[in-house]
């Protein structure tokens, strides 16, 4: 009982709590842009967290923001990239408890999950960007545009589009994003999609984004 308990909390990093009003989308692969431009160099305090939740709790955590760089024309994103540090993965709910806290990150990492010795970053490069508009159907607050992008984990790339809040001046730029995604359109399947310990987990995760960048 107590593996399945670690098999099952591993796998909630790849799950999520709903978010309804921040959808997002999952296609197959697409052109990335690329543009002239002024380029914005992420700021090494961005962050990417993870909220993974099951019948009677939840986990969070962070991966950091290793590089990335974006590019702005008209005060508008034209085009930009950046790169996870999949190694960096942390739990964070379970910081009183190192036991559990150390055994939950390290089979993240093990060729079960992230396998990080083969595949230490995912990237993220954007294909598209667009202004957002709200309906019926999704009345998220504060947002202003819809991001597409090519994320790639592991050996899968797939796009994904989410509706962000960017704001551009002169100098900075700040942008954050919270919605999830499919763990399996990744092929993030423990021991296999039809593995009765896979069906136990939720197949969706939550991630919020909050990226800041200053100009070179």
């Amino acid at each position: 009982m107590k593996n399945l308990f670690f098999f099952a909390s591993a796998l909630l990093i790849l799950s999520s709590c709903n978010n309804k009003d921040s959808k997002s989308e999952t296609a197959d692969k697409q052109a990335v842009l690329s543009a002239n431009g002024q380029h914005y160099i992420v700021d090494s305090s961005s962050s990417l967290s993870w909220t993974a939740s099951k019948p009677t709790g939840k986990h969070t955590g962070n991966f950091n923001i290793k590089e990335g760089n974006v590019v702005v024309n008209d005060a508008t994103i034209s085009a930009g990239n950046f790169v996870i540090d999949i190694t960096s993965l942390t739990d964070v709910d379970l910081s009183s408890d190192p036991e559990n806290k150390g055994k939950l990150e390290g089979h993240l990492k093990s060729p079960d999950f992230f396998d990080i010795t083969k595949y230490p970053t995912a990237n993220f490069s954007i294909t598209s960007v667009e202004p957002y508009i709200a309906d019926s159907t999704n009345q998220a607050s504060g947002y202003t545009h819809l991001i597409k992008g090519n994320l790639t984990l592991k050996d899968s790339t797939k796009n994904i589009s989410f509706p962000a809040k960017v704001t551009i001046d002169s100098r900075s730029l700040v942008a954050s994003a919270d919605f999830n995604i499919d763990r399996t359109s990744w092929g993030m399947n423990y021991k296999g999609p039809n593995n009765p310990q896979d069906w136990f987990i939720s197949k969706t995760v939550n991630i919020k984004l909050n990226l800041k960048a200053t100009k070179k």
